[in-house]
């Protein structure tokens, strides 16, 4: 099985390494000193809890078409990228190629979908804490790396079953969903939440849950968004946000969000497809949304990053 990894960072990388250490041929696409380092020294992933994994050589490369046809397409970039990567990824495509994104946010397929079309497509999300270290090297932190995959249609398919099976040969938690809409809101409402504050307060998220005004900010962020979800057809049980706080009480203290990575580093922001979504839902559908509203408001001046 060929597969392209488009991006290599938190959620490329590893899951990449964990699909050649699983036997899959796959061709990382990536950039800058990243990809420097991947070419000359390999992929290093750095999991204290899962173990590590190293992936030397490694196929690297920034130009799609030097790739060819693969089967599987993994698009794991960040979300301003996303229309400018879809049509990157065109000469990658051959009779039978399928698309998946693994990024964050709910709108990627869409926009996915107008470029290299629907059919292509499958649905997903990926669950889990990691981030480029230093070039050539992905830190994991805790235990969490699962991958939820589904026809959008709903179900299963061969073309799913064999991914499926593929990341579960590396060591993956990989499940198939036959609700991949709301398996994909499932994390938006998460992320969003963990997003919002770990970058607002600057802080990981243990500092957060164990202050009572700043969990329930984190509470409020996720029921807005479980709210405007709602609203839109998404199957998510009302109680979801305080199901998800629950669950946040069991991650490391020191997980934080790539939004908060890239504020510190000061990369551009993907605000505007988180907290920004939400809101934009919510005018959509008559439902206020004051506290992703007031995130997005000092949150703003640093989206587009440092100069």
């Amino acid at each position: 099985m060929h597969i392209a990894m488009m991006g290599s960072g938190g959620v490329g990388g590893y899951f990449g390494g964990r699909l050649v250490a699983g036997g899959c041929d796959v061709t990382f696409v990536s950039r800058g000193k990243h990809l420097q380092a991947i070419r000359g020294h390999g992929l290093k992933i750095a999991s204290r809890d899962m173990g590590d994994v190293v992936v030397n050589p490694a196929k690297a490369t920034d130009n799609p078409e030097e790739v060819g046809a693969v089967d599987y397409i993994i698009v794991a970039v960040k979300l301003w990228d996303t229309e400018s990567v879809g049509r990157t990824i065109l000469p990658m495509l051959g009779p039978k190629t399928t698309v998946l994104s693994l990024q964050n946010g709910v709108e990627a397929d869409e926009i996915l979908a107008d470029i290299v079309g629907a059919k292509r497509l499958i649905g997903g999300a990926a669950f889990i804490a990691s981030s480029i270290a230093e070039p050539g090297v992905i830190k994991h932190i805790g235990t969490m790396q699962r991958v939820v995959i589904g026809e959008h249609s709903g179900g299963s398919s061969p073309r799913v079953e064999a991914l499926h099976e593929a990341l579960q040969k590396g060591e993956v938690v990989a499940e198939i969903s036959h609700d991949v809409q709301r398996t994909v809101w499932e994390k938006f409402v998460f992320l969003v939440g963990l997003s919002a504050t770990t970058t607002l307060l600057r802080t990981p998220l243990g500092p957060i849950r164990e202050d009572l005004k700043n969990r329930a900010l984190f509470l409020d962020v996720m029921r807005e968004t479980v709210s405007v979800g709602r609203a839109r057809g998404v199957a998510l049980p009302k109680d979801y946000a305080e199901n998800r706080l629950e669950f946040a009480d069991g991650l490391p203290t020191d997980m934080t969000s790539s939004m908060h990575h890239d504020l510190e580093n000061g990369n551009p922001l993907e605000l505007a497809w988180l907290s920004g979504a939400v809101i934009r839902f919510g005018q959509d559908a008559g439902i206020p949304t004051p506290v992703n509203q007031m995130i997005f408001n000092k949150l703003e001046p640093h989206a587009t990053g440092k100069p």
